[in-house]
């Protein structure tokens, strides 16, 4: 790997990093009721949207009513999305000439829960299949509101480890408003004009029917690309406006757009991090987590980057991949040459950790080793980064876990934040932990042992078809919406199967997280003792690390040796 490459992964750390503190301070005043700069300007408005909706700001919710909540808004998101979708040929801004790709009920129902998830799963191209009303009124408008529920359910989570002694989380309606309006809103009104200067459309014209140099006639398709693109990325959304996703010119057209999506996607659950710290009264132990978080990044961008960089040793001898002042070298099958190896890896490891699907490269063609790397990121739950809100809790489960088998080695009750992990605690994060890997590894199943789900591997049959389809699951299950492309999902079975992954992987970890929480908040801390395991200690990150490692492990070896890892094995032979 070249140092041009370190050079450029360091400098985006070191960016992600700085931003940590303010970033993070600034969501911990927010969610903790002090004053910001905003308030003068967002409050009136606020409290506008109170009145109408008879909201109380000041009642407060238990576990229980703040889980319903979140649910009830994600399904009626689903079901007003569904209706925009089967209804776009009689809204603005259709243009039935190009809307070559029908919107049958399965793929609107597929697509109606991928956007309100915050997976937006795509099975299908966005410019031949949706019009500019549908991806406005519809996508974007979800991508604010299902991002923002995550990261109001973020919130009430690290309130129920903060509190003591308590019944409630907060209230879902004031965290998701407050989400909006000072998170989301403000940051995508400054990414998208950013977006517009290095040349992403911002307009509701008609496809443009060009012919290039050798006669034949182009469609160039276009429309309110910023809009989407930015909130996308901030609410670990994902999906694109084309087909292309972020490879396309017009989504991505520099290598300082490609830099300004990333930290879109990789700064605010980075962020969180220290939010948690601060809200729990401990910094160290969010600054912990974080570098933790950091240093699995890392290892994921080394494996891929040198992965990548090698390419194929199956290619002729007589080709030469090796890089040099000519060429790239190494393996640029399904890369853009305008950002190369480095960029794409870069942006593999960030969307597949931070829970949003934006690629700017087809992981399909990525090397059997190196397309392993994203698929193990959201295996082991996104616990770096994550997603908007959603992430923070992954990572304190695994901790947990950790804890648990740490107090199982000496003897003693498990405690974190000095509160126990009794029968009950125990309950929820195993039922948290297991709920992923039975999703996946189910439906993985079933896809493989039926002609309905063997029928999507249109290209590659074996053990990358195989991969293929547990890349489809896994990505469903953490929200992701990234694919190897190879998958024809836009059936029946895919459409059906990975709508209940994604409604898993959304609501079947939420409401776990929140009842934990809650279980959290009832309990009066106990002090620490001379046998209580830092949590901001170099022993604890080993631990929490080595735990993430051990328990992917021991839930998906089985299915990535059948996978990445024997087509690995047969490519260096």
């Amino acid at each position: 790997m070249s140092s041009s490459a370190l050079a450029q992964y360091a400098i985006f750390l070191v960016i992600v990093t700085l931003l940590v503190k303010p970033v993070g301070r600034y969501m911990a005043r927010l969610f903790c009721g002090e004053r910001t700069l905003l308030d003068p300007l967002l409050c009136p408005l606020e409290r506008l949207l109170y009145r109408l909706t008879g909201v109380n700001p000041k009642a407060e919710m238990r576990w229980q009513q703040y889980a319903g909540a979140f649910v009830l808004f994600g399904m009626t998101g689903t079901l007003l999305l569904y209706a925009i979708l089967r209804l776009q040929r009689f809204l603005p801004w259709f243009f039935p000439a190009f809307m070559t790709s029908p919107m049958t009920p399965d793929l609107a129902m597929n697509t109606a829960i991928s956007f309100a998830t915050t997976t937006t799963w795509q099975a299908y191209g966005g410019e031949t299949t949706l019009s500019y009303c549908s991806q406005m009124v519809g996508l974007v408008v979800q991508n604010f509101l299902a991002g923002a529920a995550g990261l109001a359910v973020g919130v009430a989570f690290v309130r129920g480890m903060a509190r003591d002694r308590a019944e409630t989380l907060g209230n879902f309606w004031v965290d998701l408003v407050r989400s909006i309006l000072w998170v989301l809103l403000p940051l995508s009104l400054i990414g998208a004009v950013l977006l517009i200067w290095q040349g992403v459309p911002m307009n509701f014209h008609p496809y443009t029917q060009a012919t290039g140099l050798e006669g034949v006639r182009q469609t160039i398709a276009q429309g309110p690309v910023a809009a989407l693109e930015i909130i996308k990325n901030l609410g670990t959304n994902g999906g694109g406006f084309f087909n292309a996703n972020g490879a396309h010119p017009f989504e991505n057209p520099t290598p300082l757009t490609n830099l300004i999506e990333m930290l879109a996607i990789a700064v605010l659950p980075a962020a969180f991090t220290h939010t948690y710290g601060i809200m729990v009264g401990r910094p160290q132990h969010g600054w912990l987590l974080y570098k933790v978080m950091v240093f699995l990044f890392v290892i994921g961008l080394l494996i891929c980057g040198w992965a990548e960089q090698r390419g194929n040793p199956l290619l002729p001898h007589s080709l030469n991949i090796s890089a040099g002042a000519g060429q790239a070298g190494g393996n640029m099958e399904g890369k853009e040459v305008r950002f190369g190896i480095t960029s794409s890896v870069l942006t593999a490891v960030t969307t597949s950790n931070g829970a949003t699907g934006s690629y700017n490269s087809m992981h399909d063609s990525y090397t059997p080793l190196g397309g392993m790397v994203p698929l193990v990121n959201m295996l082991l739950g996104e616990i770096v980064f994550g997603g908007l809100g959603t992430g923070i809790y992954s990572i304190i489960m695994i901790a947990l876990v950790a804890l648990f088998l740490a107090g199982l080695m000496i003897g003693r009750t498990p405690a974190y934040l000095g509160k126990r992990i009794h029968a009950a605690e125990s309950k929820m994060i195993m039922l948290y932990i297991l709920a992923s890997s039975i999703s996946i590894l189910l439906f993985s199943a079933l896809a493989v042992m039926t002609r309905a789900g063997l029928a999507g591997l249109v290209t590659n049959p074996g053990t990358h078809g195989f991969t293929e389809i547990l890349f489809a699951f896994a990505s469903a299950n953490a929200n992701n919406g990234q694919s190897f492309a190879g998958l024809n999902a836009n059936t029946v079975f895919y459409n059906l199967t990975t709508a209940v992954t994604m409604m898993v992987g959304r609501f079947g970890l939420a409401i776990p997280a929140l009842a934990l929480a809650g279980l959290f908040a009832a309990q009066q801390p106990t002090p620490d003792s001379a046998g209580t395991l830092p949590t901001h200690s170099l022993s604890f990150a080993v631990l929490l690390t080595s735990t993430a490692l051990i328990v992917g492990a021991l839930s998906y070896f089985p299915a990535l040796a059948l996978g990445p890892l024997l087509e690995q094995l047969t490519m260096v032979r």
